[in-house]
């Protein structure tokens, strides 16, 4: 059975407390009474038990220091934070066991921003173990059986179920773009940097990006101006309808039938409304195994040096697939570690070329292999979204109908580098032909 599932799209949120005479506290209430009605079952935070006095203590506060003709653009949102992204006066566990104060450090900067632009910080989202392996405890709003995806598991859900409208995550492989698809939500992965990553524990210093999650594509257009650095809404005109590129060859063949099934149906929605779709052979997609190694061989070796000062010591308390990881991480040499960083570089080329070359704006995939699985013991594969996660490009994905038991699908939506304001204005276009 799902949990009840409210409508929290950010933009008019937003709009209806800057501009009206909502009360902020209220609200604030509000949400924090999803939460207490949600959480027994969906487990989209981590537990704090002070948790409504102080929201209610940070509201008022924000509301009797805010004149009413100058409240900021995310004025009294509450934000859902991943439990790896430093909060003020909220400790950092990272879904580990190891003891907190060994990651302690300043608030992160997109946490300040936040908080800049009015937001208000819910609380910790629930994520896997160091942002990899290990699921905590989060479900699936939409079928509390299945996993809603990792590791930005509680970002994800709680955004799903209307806890708040905005919530922040980060992606080193797929943990943005997949739990937005299995939790039917928008989800985006800026361009490698475009979000400042100081203040989050890292796992990997080349792949890490830091992501959101809204009900709305409208929404994300308002959290990615507070939060990129450099956000130009206004100086990315497009057209009324994109071309979009399919990945032509054997990549498409990794997801399941359910997706292959919808993503023909999302295609022909697409091209009845307007939009030319384009069929593009892309040679480094047919060489999954060689990608998958050169980002594993990455990931495990970087992940291994941001552990070095903590794992000896405390390796039995580490989750089998973290420890696991770190382990193999130790054996990656100096010289694979920069075959692997180079090749970030060449296959961005390769899609951005590709797509200048095709005169498409914009790649199109299933965001997942399928509907969320029936497990909360893993968050499902990442295959769908490596290679553009490998590459830094931005990417957005949009929700994109249910299977017959009414899992959530999801469109995976890639742009240029550095492109991220035309993806996201191409991906409203979508998300309404969807």
């Amino acid at each position: 059975m799902p949990v009840r599932i409210h409508d929290a799209p950010l933009a008019p949120v937003a709009a209806e407390l800057r501009a009206t005479d909502r009360d902020v506290v209220r609200y604030v209430d509000d949400c924090c009474d999803r939460i207490d009605e949600a959480q027994p079952e969906l487990h989209a935070l981590v537990p704090e038990p002070s948790r409504r006095e102080r929201l209610r203590e940070a509201a008022a506060a924000l509301r009797d220091e805010t004149p009413a003709d100058a409240r900021p653009r995310l004025y009294g949102v509450p934000v859902g934070v991943k439990d790896i992204i430093h909060v003020d006066r909220l400790p950092t566990r990272a879904g580990s066991a190891l003891p907190p104060e060994l990651f302690a450090g300043p608030e992160a900067t997109c946490v300040t921003r936040l908080r800049e632009a009015g937001a208000l910080v819910a609380g910790k989202t629930v994520t896997t173990e160091f942002a990899g392996g290990g699921p905590g405890l989060t479900r699936n709003p939409h079928a509390l059986d299945h996993t809603p995806g990792g590791s930005s598991s509680g970002s994800a859900a709680g955004v799903a179920a209307g806890l708040f409208p905005l919530a922040i995550g980060t992606q080193t492989g797929g943990s943005v773009v997949r739990p937005a698809a299995y939790c039917g939500v928008v989800g985006m992965k800026p361009s490698l940097g475009r979000i400042p990553r100081d203040g989050i524990l890292e796992r990997s210093s080349s792949l890490d990006h830091v992501g959101m999650f809204t009900q709305d594509v409208a929404g994300m257009r308002l959290a990615a101006a507070v939060l990129c650095d450099d956000w130009a809404a206004g100086e990315e005109p497009v057209g009324e309808f994109p071309v979009v590129a399919v990945p032509g060859g054997t990549f498409l063949q990794r997801a399941g039938p359910a997706a292959r099934t919808a993503f023909a149906a999302q295609r022909r929605r697409l091209a009845a409304a307007g939009c030319e779709v384009r069929r593009v052979a892309v040679p480094a997609l047919e060489e999954v195994t060689g990608l998958a190694r050169d980002h594993r061989r990455l990931h495990y070796g970087e992940l291994a040096l941001v552990h070095e000062p903590w794992f000896d010591d405390y390796r039995s308390f580490y989750r089998t697939p973290n420890a696991e990881a770190i382990a193999a991480g130790r054996d990656v040499t100096v010289g694979q570690l920069a075959a692997s960083r180079a090749r970030i570089t060449q296959l961005r080329e390769t899609f951005d070329d590709l797509l200048a070359t095709h005169d498409a704006d914009l790649w199109v995939t299933p965001a997942a292999p399928g509907p969320a699985p029936a497990t909360i013991r893993t968050t499902g594969d990442p295959v769908m979204n490596r290679p553009w996660t490998y590459a830094g490009v931005p990417v957005v994905t949009v929700p994109a109908g249910q299977t017959p038991e009414g899992l959530p699908l999801g469109l995976q939506l890639a742009g240029p580098y550095m492109r991220d304001e035309r993806l996201l204005k191409w991906a409203e276009v979508v998300a309404d032909a969807l």
